[in-house]
């Protein structure tokens, strides 16, 4: 059956957190998308999108709908604008975070695939988070595993194991 759903007819859902502000509403899901991952943002003026970030499972892209912006990439950052599209491969080289810095909000379509498992890795906070289950973005009630880690917290494979 294919999924169909209008945006107008969906809630958004809010984070504030310091400088992460915005709004979102989770199409792919309320579409019953399986493989594929869309979300509609809006990021209010000064707002910053999800800490920078990358995924080693999972590749996004963004389409800027209305408003401009930057986009903080592991090579600096570049200007967004209405039109523009932005491929986010998996890897350190696809680490992101939208900056509004513009003064009307920022409105964009992120797309990802949806493979499980997935790590992502913070740099700035140094930090891991794990998805197993179901990606980011997905059924969080499907997960077997998840949380976030020191990325310097490892241990010996044979700790606390009997020998």
């Amino acid at each position: 059956m294919v999924g169909h759903v209008n945006e107008a007819d969906l809630e958004w859902d809010e984070l504030e957190t310091g400088a992460t502000r915005f709004r979102r509403k989770r199409l792919g899901g309320a579409a019953d998308a399986e493989q594929l991952g869309a979300s509609l943002y809006e990021l209010p003026a000064g707002a910053r999108s999800w800490p920078f970030h990358y995924h080693t499972a999972n590749e996004e892209a963004i389409y800027v709908l209305a408003g401009t912006g930057t986009l903080r990439t592991a090579d600096g950052g570049q200007a967004l604008e209405r039109g523009d599209f932005v491929a986010l491969p998996t890897g350190e080289e696809g680490g992101h975070r939208v900056v509004n810095t513009g003064e009307e909000p920022l409105r964009y379509l992120c797309v990802s695939t949806m493979q499980e498992p997935d790590v992502t890795v913070y740099p700035d906070s140094g930090k891991l988070g794990i998805f197993a289950g179901a990606p980011p973005g997905g059924d969080s009630a499907a997960r077997t595993v998840d949380g976030y880690y020191p990325r310097d917290a490892a241990v010996d494979y044979w700790d606390g194991e009997e020998r």
